[in-house]
């Protein structure tokens, strides 16, 4: 399953935690400090700062651990005979007592660990994946947390009135179990990310072909550095659309009043009352104030906006879309989308209300909202 090597990551380092946590108890070393006993054991005379850059470990982490060995009498620190300013860890005599055991523990250990595997191979690219992993200690890459999941390169239908492309960010604060795209939502380890530089480099061939940029997903509003980026899309001439669920309002009047956005299509999920169940999460977690203050701030605003509900027969009921309607009276516009079962869709087992029952319940919406239209109906 995606995602179980962190768990198993964490579940070895715990366990040899607390397989030495237990054995070096009678030498009242505790695991965190074993590593720095070791290093230092083989490289006496080594300083605090090399030390830390060892390991790649912060150096009050290391101060804390190696003045803990200095106070059991393990561990002394001597100043340089060349440089004052520098001191020089090594081992005492009382730790000459003990080390061969402590190797012996750390040997028993491994001998554990491999039972039934090729250690050797597991050491060899344990080391392999542990160098990878550094990349992303200090990204280099110029929008470090943008994660492109997908680019729609044209559409006709997602930014009304325009030509645009639809640029897909991974990742939702929603868990809603009728999505039809569970790897935006649940994003697989092995996922194919765009370049955030690609897509601008694509956008900059399309101008004058293109007349717009969707921001979508996923949930953009939960990217970090997504101003940066649409930026640069503005900069390039675009209008810019973006998609949210208007779980972070806060966040969503920045970008308006940036003047960054130029459009915001909101989905309205379903009624106050069926809210939480609709979006995947519980009561105690989702804040429906959120929802509230986003639509409120929409339609008080000069930016030109829509609110959309995607309607599945199990979720929606006439009365649901009454009640939102009511909620949402005098929205500019507000759209009611047909349910499209989907093989990636995060709970199978949805159903669609048919065109004619679409047009009923879109009709019903009209009396409170009049700008109500239908979209995506499906052909035949």
């Amino acid at each position: 399953m995606n995602g179980n090597y962190l768990t198993n990551i964490s579940i070895l380092y715990r366990n040899t935690q607390k397989f030495f946590d237990k054995v070096l108890s009678q030498y009242d070393i505790g695991s965190g400090q074993l590593l720095f006993l070791f290093f230092i054991n083989e490289h006496e005379g080594i300083t605090m700062q090399e030390l830390s850059q060892n390991g790649e470990v912060d150096k009050g982490t290391t101060t804390k651990s190696v003045q803990r060995l200095i106070e059991q009498g393990y561990v002394q620190a001597r100043t340089d005979e060349n440089d004052r300013r520098i001191k020089r860890l090594y081992t005492t005599e009382k730790v000459a007592e003990v080390m061969k055991t402590l190797y012996e523990y750390r040997k028993e250990l491994r001998t554990g660990l491999s039972a039934g595997v090729d250690f050797e191979t597991f050491e060899t690219l344990l080391g392999k994946v542990v160098e990878n992993s550094r990349a992303y200690s200090e990204p280099e890459e110029r929008y470090p947390r943008i994660r492109i999941a997908g680019l729609q390169k044209m559409t006709l239908l997602d930014y009304p009135g325009k030509v645009a492309a639809v640029i897909f960010t991974s990742g939702c604060n929603f868990k809603c179990p009728y999505c039809h795209n569970r790897d935006l939502v649940f994003v697989p380890d092995n996922y194919e990310f765009y370049q955030p530089e690609e897509v601008l480099s694509y956008l900059e061939k399309r101008k004058g072909i293109l007349d717009g940029v969707c921001i979508s997903g996923g949930e953009p509003l939960i990217q970090e550095n997504l101003e940066e980026f649409i930026a640069e899309i503005k900069n390039l001439g675009y209008l810019v659309k973006l998609d949210t669920n208007g779980n972070r309002p806060e966040r969503l009047k920045q970008l308006c009043e940036s003047g960054m956005i130029d459009y915001v299509a909101m989905d309205v999920k379903n009624s106050p009352e069926k809210y939480a169940q609709t979006v995947g999460l519980n009561n105690e977690v989702f804040r429906l104030e959120n929802i509230k203050e986003s639509v409120a701030y929409l339609m008080a605003s000069d930016i030109d906006y829509e609110f959309r509900t995607t309607v599945a027969k199990e979720l929606h009921e006439k009365e649901d879309l009454l009640t939102i309607a009511r909620w949402i009276r005098g929205a500019k516009h507000y759209y009611l989308q047909q349910y499209t079962e989907s093989p990636n869709v995060i709970q199978p087992g949805f159903h669609a209300y048919d065109n004619e029952e679409m047009k009923q319940l879109c009709k019903a919406v009209r009396e409170f909202v009049p700008s109500a239209e239908l979209r995506g109906l499906k052909e035949g």
